[in-house]
This record gives C-alpha cells, structure tokens and sequence, in this order.
C-alpha cells in the first residue's frame, strides 16, 4: 500500500488553522465599550471615545474623547480606570458575580468611579437599574463589593 505524502498546501493550511492564533483574537479589548474614563471626572458624565485616542494599558484598550484625556489617563491610570475591572459594582456586592454594565450608568464617590448594569431583561421584560438600590445603601455596598472583590479579582491584580 502506498504512503501518502502530505502536500505544502496542507500543511501549509493545517499550520495556519491549528498554529497561528486570528487577529481577532489576539486584539486587546475594548474597555468600558468605549467610553472616556476620564471623562466621568473631568465632565461629569459619560463620552464616548475616538479611535483616534487610543491607549494601551493592562491588556485593554482604552479610548479617550482627547489627546489631553488620554495623557491624563496614562500619567495615573489607576485614578481614572473603573472598580472592579468595570463590572458591576452593585452585582459585585451584593451577589459577589461579574456582571457587565452600561457605561451610560455610573457614579462617581470619593474619587472612584463606579458602573452600573441598566438594562431590559431579555426574557421578562422588566427593566433593571441597578444604581438605584446601590445609592440607597452606598456606603455599605462599597465595603461588601470591595470585600468581595478582593477574593474575586484575578490574580496578579
């Protein structure tokens, strides 16, 4: 029985689909879809940022509404990056889960800012903000999430 020989082209293909990791995959995150985080201080509410504005920093992608935003970012990232790696923060208290958020809910306490999830849920249809039970229990959340989330976050962070 002859012995098949494997051509170029298939090994060439098999080594381009097993070996060699897409783009795609390799291209660091977006954070907070986008938004400045700068900008929850310095304008007091959410902007979305321009891909011009990029800057990388712990694996993430961040984008920033200005250049002056994006150098303030990379002078003290840890001023300005969200708790809790942008998950929610009342999720992480109260139900120690990483849950993701809408960057168009947030707050700003003590210097820190703090996402929200706010959305419809898909299979009831009830909506759910959930800035609204942590500002009625702040102070206590605040401790609970960053209890929780010091058992909670990745190693190394």
């Amino acid at each position: 029985m002859p012995r098949l020989k494997p051509s170029a082209a298939v090994v060439g293909l098999l080594f381009a689909i097993v070996l060699v990791p897409t783009a795609r995959s390799e291209e660091p995150k977006l954070s907070i879809s986008g938004y400045d985080p700068v900008a929850y201080f310095s304008d007091g509410k959410p902007v979305q940022g321009k891909t011009e504005f990029e800057y990388l920093w712990h694996k993430l992608r961040w984008r920033f509404a200005s250049g002056e935003h994006r150098e303030s970012f990379a002078k003290d990232p840890d001023r300005y990056t969200p708790q809790y790696d942008g998950y929610c923060a009342l999720a992480i208290g109260a139900q120690k889960k990483r849950v993701n958020i809408n960057p168009e809910t947030f707050k700003v306490t003590q210097g820190r800012l703090y996402l929200f999830y706010n959305s419809t849920h898909s299979l009831s249809g009830n909506r759910f903000n959930s800035l609204e039970p942590w500002i009625k229990d702040e102070d206590r959340l605040i401790q609970k999430s960053d209890e929780n989330w010091r058992v909670m976050k990745p190693k190394g962070k």
